[in-house]
């Protein structure tokens, strides 16, 4: 009987989302994210892989998890949980490899985003397993035909084009793996020039946007590298003083976010019915760096998280780290990644900035669309 009620319960709530797709009730929308360890909801906890977030104090501050880590890189919500809270989103969107991401749960849209991916699908080779941008459009590629069965070809298609935002975050692991890495970049940086390899870039990232096009995805927002010379890690290896950002690798997302503008701008002039939107990752979180007590931090140099060098900057945060007694006091959770006080604030930007962080329009103006 008890099994009974459970199925029961299980094929209402899939009517009645169903039902709400039909009228037109998912103000919200879905939210479907792409991306690297900046997003990475827990995807990476089903790969045998070397880039893991599944350990404490990783998720301490994570209230929907109790402080359990969920496989997030970084102390709570990521950017894109939070953008999906702002514009009130039901749920945080699941894994995709997750075993339940199935059903009705994908109407609340999916994670495909992975620790160590790139554009490029050698990037983060070294963490032995990871899932690169063409492998995440592939299984968007099956979460599309799981909507067809879910909500019939028509609606599924309408649910994407109006109700549904695609998120991107990616590109900074193919700087920090491939052209930034001691020792082991340094075939790369001797092979190929900064143009060829961010032209490299570019080229891989119009065909994965254009394919999820062709799976009928129409708003975009797309976030551009932010400054990777400014990361505890980089600071540390190349130690910098506590107000200096290593200059290459901010020159090299720079060089790469003026192409990635001009793509977007391309995109959506030639992909009818397609939005665009560039979030300006590089110029936000420089602002949070370069003015971080305007904004409550004490420091923006030094990861909460971690060890090694001035900034702990060269151990990721795991159960030996040293850590902070005050998250909010850090713009940087560990070596790599922002905190969620740091999150909160990117987030809000996002979805309610004006043109200098988002453009042409912001997040909640991109959902407000249905054209």
């Amino acid at each position: 009987m008890a099994s009974r009620r459970r199925n029961f319960a299980a094929v209402a709530a899939v009517l009645l989302s169903i039902i709400a797709v039909c009228k037109g009730d998912l103000k919200s929308g879905a939210s479907y994210v792409f991306g690297d360890s900046l997003v990475d909801s827990g995807n990476n906890n089903y790969l045998p892989t070397l880039s893991k977030a599944d350990i404490r104090p990783n998720g301490i501050d994570f209230k929907a998890s109790g402080g359990e880590p969920t496989g997030r890189f970084t102390n709570g919500r990521t950017i894109a949980d939070i953008s999906g809270e702002l514009l009130g989103q039901r749920r945080y969107a699941p894994p995709f490899l997750a075993p339940n991401t199935s059903g009705s749960v994908l109407l609340d849209g999916v994670n495909y985003a992975s620790g160590g991916g790139g554009i490029l699908n050698a990037t983060g080779k070294l963490f032995v397993n990871r899932l690169g941008m063409d492998i995440q459009v592939d299984y968007f590629n099956i979460t599309r035909k799981q909507l067809d069965d879910l909500l019939g070809k028509a609606k599924a298609k309408e649910f994407l084009t109006k109700k549904s935002i695609f998120s991107i975050t990616i590109g900074s692991n193919d700087f920090l793996n491939n052209y930034l890495l001691p020792v082991v970049s340094a075939g790369t940086r001797v092979a190929e020039s900064p143009d060829n390899f961010i032209n490299d870039l570019i080229s891989n990232l119009k065909n994965q946007l254009t394919r999820l096009y062709t799976l009928d995805a129409r708003k975009f927002v797309v976030a551009n590298v932010g400054p990777i010379g400014c990361i505890p890690y980089q600071k540390t290896i190349n130690n910098v003083a506590e107000d200096e950002c290593v200059s290459l690798p901010n020159q090299l997302a720079r060089q790469y976010n003026g192409q990635l503008r001009d793509l977007l701008a391309e995109l959506n002039d030639n992909l009818p019915g397609a939005k665009f939107c560039l979030a300006n990752v590089y110029d936000l979180v420089y602002e949070l760096i370069n003015n971080y007590e305007h904004y409550g931090f004490k420091t923006a140099s030094k990861a909460c998280c971690g060890n090694g060098g001035n900034y702990a900057g060269i151990v990721p945060c795991g159960p030996t780290s040293s850590m902070c007694d005050d998250r909010s006091d850090y713009v940087f959770w560990d070596p790599y990644h922002p905190s969620e006080a740091s999150n909160l604030i990117l987030a809000k930007y996002i979805v309610d900035g004006d043109t200098k962080y988002i453009s042409p329009i912001n997040l909640r103006q991109l959902l407000a669309l249905d054209d």
